[in-house]
């Protein structure tokens, strides 16, 4: 609705749009949260009252109410952000970036809550489309040749994954006739059909999610992005793939997921991890360190389906990998859109981010670059911070099922984290020869909204060290064991 009036009523009014649904959008995923909290039990609609598998369901369970919560808060915060950069300024003429950026922003948000509510993998390829034919504009909403040529590449990337999961489906409906994932859990045997199925989706989310070897995407991707299109891809967009990735595996074929696929998968998120760390090592520009921090943090995420894999029968919700992983999703969603906005603000002030030339930064912004540091100290799992717990329950659940191996490359990770983290605080907190030139200046508006997201992946950090059991609610061996 809010996309369609944007739309009739142009640029000017496109914003202020926007600011409208804001704040009715966050109070229904807090409202959600806040059902679910209360009741302990899971929210399902019936679009038009069709039963599945004729008709539709959305389902809101723990996972997908902390998704919406995080998602509203990220997505609000933006909007605070890239207010006076993406506004039409009263008597001038009306410019397309204003109206492209905000009816992507709602675009983007709109797609997230279908991925979280989907219940029927068909459905869910709509959402994913969504969510990618809005989220690759924002990358070339400045129009130049390197942004859209950066676009373009992430379009190639995301269409192959489309077409790749959407075979997947078609292969599942024509096995086991029906796509609603409820179903799907008790019919998908492990047979030829279903595995091809499952590895024909999965690449195709990889590619999505920018999980190495699949990411070549992203850097260029986050190299021209404004700062608060950035921020959204980064925690959130690729976020949406992954968040599909564990529904197939745990949900709608949790048969086939064996200890040895689990691995692979962790496999590559270690590789990710590694090779994410060593490059943003090598980079000299602060946006393309923050992206290639992005593809190593990531990694992280796949360690759930190894240390989870050997529960599915007793629930894997139930372990401290699966709080972990969460954990790990939500703070760093905080944390890199916090990291881009200061990434950005710094860009903007001194009209570069070319790491060699911070020198003095930190005395020139030092709300920025305290912002950055906080942040920072999530990716590398430092005390008190989200990051830190998410990291230590992985560490933990690695150790108590055995595969250690997982631990030695997360504490690498943290490590390197450390120490591409440290490079660029060391050059921002040194001395400079020369007075620092500035652009512009830098908005305080914009350096609290940075501050506050930073702030909320520290807070995250108060978890207590044990599975959470709001991210039970809902959960397939959660209703089973309510119904024994």
């Amino acid at each position: 609705m809010g996309i369609l009036l944007a739309l009739i009523l142009g640029g000017r009014y496109a914003e202020r749009i926007a600011f409208l649904l804001l704040p009715v959008g966050l109070l229904i995923a807090v409202m959600i949260f806040a059902d679910l909290w209360q009741s302990g039990r899971p929210l399902v609609y019936i679009v038009g009252g069709w039963m599945p598998p004729l008709g539709l369901a959305l389902r809101a369970d723990g996972l997908s109410a902390a998704m919406m919560v995080t998602t509203a808060i990220i997505i609000c915060a933006t909007a605070i952000f890239a207010h006076g950069e993406f506004s039409q300024p009263r008597g001038s003429p009306e410019t397309r970036a204003p109206l492209v950026f905000w009816i992507l922003l709602l675009g983007i948000w709109g797609a997230l809550n279908a991925v979280v509510l989907g219940a029927d993998l068909f459905n869910l390829y709509v959402a994913l489309e969504l969510l990618t034919f809005a989220a690759v504009p924002l990358v070339c909403i400045k129009g130049s040749a390197e942004t859209i040529q950066a676009a373009l590449r992430y379009m190639l990337f995301a269409l192959i994954g489309s077409v790749l999961y959407l075979l997947g489906t078609v292969l599942l409906y024509g096995a086991y006739g029906t796509l609603d994932i409820i179903m799907l859990s008790s019919r998908v045997q492990p047979e030829p059909v279903a595995w091809i199925a499952a590895a024909l989706m999965t690449m195709g989310l990889l590619a999505k999610t920018a999980l190495f070897p699949f990411h070549l995407w992203l850097p260029s991707a986050h190299a021209g992005a404004p700062a608060a299109g950035s921020a959204v891809l980064s925690a959130l967009v690729v976020k949406g793939s992954f968040f599909l990735i564990v529904r197939l595996w745990f949900d709608a074929m949790p048969s086939l997921l064996t200890l040895p696929t689990a691995q692979v998968l962790a496999t590559l998120g270690a590789a990710a991890i590694v090779f994410g760390s060593v490059l943003a090592l090598r980079q000299q520009r602060l946006k393309l360190l923050v992206a290639y921090s992005t593809v190593a943090q990531i990694g992280y995420l796949f360690f759930i389906f190894p240390l989870a894999a050997g529960l599915v029968e007793s629930g894997p919700s139930n372990s401290i990998a699966w709080t972990g992983g969460w954990l790990q999703v939500f703070s760093h969603a905080f944390a890199k859109a916090a990291m881009f906005m200061a990434a950005g603000l710094i860009a903007e002030t001194l009209g570069h981010d070319r790491i060699a030339e911070l020198h003095g930064v930190g005395r020139a912004l030092p709300i920025t670059m305290f912002t950055f540091g906080i942040a920072g100290l999530s990716l590398m799992g430092v005390p008190p911070s989200g990051g830190f717990v998410a990291k230590w329950l992985l560490l933990l659940a690695a150790i108590v099922e055995g595969q250690w191996w997982w631990a030695i490359v997360m504490i690498a990770g943290g490590l390197l984290a450390g120490a591409y983290v440290l490079i660029v605080l060391g050059r921002a907190l040194s001395r400079m020869s020369e007075p620092l030139k500035r652009y512009t200046p830098v908005s305080r508006r914009r350096e609290v909204v940075a501050l506050a997201l930073a702030l909320c992946a520290v807070l995250l950090g108060l978890v207590p060290l044990q599975p959470a059991e709001f991210l039970q609610i809902g959960r397939p061996e959660t209703l089973k064991a309510a119904v024994r």
